[in-house]
């Protein structure tokens, strides 16, 4: 069902299946429709589709007073301007109004690639993270999305969910199960904790199988939903490693390595690490080069690893 299949098509083929099975269910977008592959939904239910152009905040708008009137909107655009531009909307017209609204923000962080600083957000979910009663969920591949599709569908609400739409790998099983708020250990280890969320996952593995090579054990944690985030999974990971390191495809500020610090000074403080965009506006440039410029690698996740394990010790 997912093999070989962008997870901007697996989107779309979710929202069918969702809106043959609920009239409530409609879609907007902002003039990108072939970007995000939900022009399969304009063509099969095309009275439930709404392309309002380049215009982000009216989009939101509309999203809202669908809502209002009981319908269940998913409006999607690029990542930078499904939060940043309509920012006022998603807060007053749809959180404070309390409306069910599903946000899909596609190519978050360094997969804006070619597109450049405009359109390359570091600071989508440090906006969405201020936002009462939001909900921001990250899948890493097309088995989680569709589950979290499924999940965001029945819950009431704002959910905001990144996607990288052009991403075809797959890490986990179909039978594998995953819930919203709940996060998963991915990989046992008893010296060093990785979180990671998104791409970010593979960079985490790359780096726990190096670690192992030089005699670290590194536990791996998923921690795909960063609001609400799962407190109970970081705190046991926390008590059994003594150390934290933290890879985000996304500015360090506010982000997620931020939540994870939140939990941890709150309740079980240990040496940790963050590994991110630091404070540095996006640019032009392939998803590998842009990891390497900002120090995103498994190798910056090992040297990390290893020099909080040192301090630790």
């Amino acid at each position: 069902m997912f093999e070989n299949k962008e997870m901007r098509q697996v989107y779309s083929e979710t929202l069918c299946e969702l809106a043959q099975n609920d009239n409530r269910v409609v879609v907007l977008e902002a003039d990108l429709m072939k970007s995000s592959g939900t022009q399969v939904f304009k063509d099969k239910f095309p009275q439930r589709f709404i392309d309002v152009g380049v215009a982000e905040q009216s989009m939101i708008s509309i999203a809202a007073g669908l809502s209002n009137m009981g319908k269940i909107p998913f409006a999607s655009s690029f990542t930078a301007f499904a939060t940043r531009r309509p920012f006022d909307q998603i807060t007053i017209s749809v959180a404070y109004a309390g409306l069910n609204v599903k946000i899909v923000a596609m190519d978050p962080g360094v997969t804006a690639e070619l597109n450049g600083g405009t359109h390359m957000s570091f600071e989508d979910v440090a906006l969405m993270r201020s936002i009462p009663g939001a909900v921001i969920v990250e899948p890493v591949d097309s088995i989680q999305l569709y589950q979290f599709m499924k999940q965001a569908y029945e819950m009431p609400g704002l959910v905001y969910m990144r996607v990288y739409r052009k991403t075809k790998e797959l890490f986990f099983n179909q039978d594998d199960k995953f819930t919203i708020g709940k996060g998963h250990l991915v990989k046992e280890g008893k010296d060093v904790t990785i979180v990671a969320s998104g791409i970010m996952l593979k960079q985490a593995l790359n780096a726990a199988q190096t670690l192992d090579k030089l005699g670290i054990s590194a536990r791996v944690i998923n921690i795909h939903t960063v609001k609400p985030i799962d407190k109970d999974i970081i705190i046991e990971s926390a008590k059994k490693t003594g150390a934290v390191v933290v890879a985000e495809n996304h500015n360090i500020i506010n982000g997620l390595g931020s939540a994870v610090s939140e939990v941890l000074s709150e309740n079980y403080p240990v040496i940790m690490s963050r590994i991110g965009v630091r404070d540095h506006f996006g640019e032009v440039g392939k998803v590998d080069f842009l990891m390497k410029k900002y120090k995103m690698t498994s190798d910056d996740i090992v040297t990390s690893a290893k020099d909080i394990i040192t301090k630790k010790r």
